[in-house]
């Protein structure tokens, strides 16, 4: 399986949006939070979120070809781990109404709209700082349609149904997750 650095340096080499490389940021490390619930491969879980929009300044206005950039580019560096490759490419999928098909797919697809929202939710504290925001000022602004409008709860929602998380729990992992890197993505 492709290393962590080697994850990193390719996403760097494709991304110049810093925004968009802090966004891949949190999602990785909400990622490895989760499979360590799962007590699945946290590095490989990691990788996928790390990657999973690491194409999309080549894509955005091609949504048919999202993550599978990615993955191919992955595929070159030799991975051939079915999975990770999958997991990369799944987020594709999702731009193309499919549904997620494993664990992994669909913590990807629940954590990567939270990421979001609660990167909005600190950036309104007077501190925009990670460490300042609770479980409970992210649940008081999740209902808020206008709020952070692009974050799609009903995609987040899916982590009861799908992961058997209650809301509240998906956003403690997610929130405690993010807060460990909060310097890398500036909040």
């Amino acid at each position: 399986m492709i290393t962590r650095l080697q994850a990193f340096d390719l996403l760097n080499s494709k991304m110049t949006n810093k925004n968009l490389v802090r966004h891949c940021l949190s999602v990785e490390v909400v990622m490895r939070a989760l499979a360590k619930c799962f007590k699945a491969d946290e590095d490989k879980w990691a990788i996928v979120g790390l990657l999973h929009d690491g194409d999309y300044e080549f894509t955005k206005d091609d949504s048919r070809n999202h993550a599978k950039m990615m993955a191919n580019w992955v595929r070159e560096l030799g991975e051939t781990d079915t999975e990770l490759l999958e997991g990369i490419e799944s987020h594709g999928w999702f731009h193309e109404g499919k549904l997620p098909k494993t664990q992994m797919q669909w913590s990807l697809f629940c954590c990567d709209e939270l990421t979001g929202l609660i990167v909005a939710c600190a950036l309104v504290l007077p501190s925009k700082h990670l460490s300042d925001l609770s479980v409970e000022s992210v649940l008081k602004k999740f209902p808020q349609k206008s709020f952070a409008a692009g974050a799609k709860r009903e995609d987040i929602m899916h982590c009861e149904k799908e992961l058997g998380i209650n809301l509240s729990d998906f956003v403690q992992t997610s929130l405690s997750a993010m807060q460990q890197i909060a310097l890398d993505i500036g909040l």
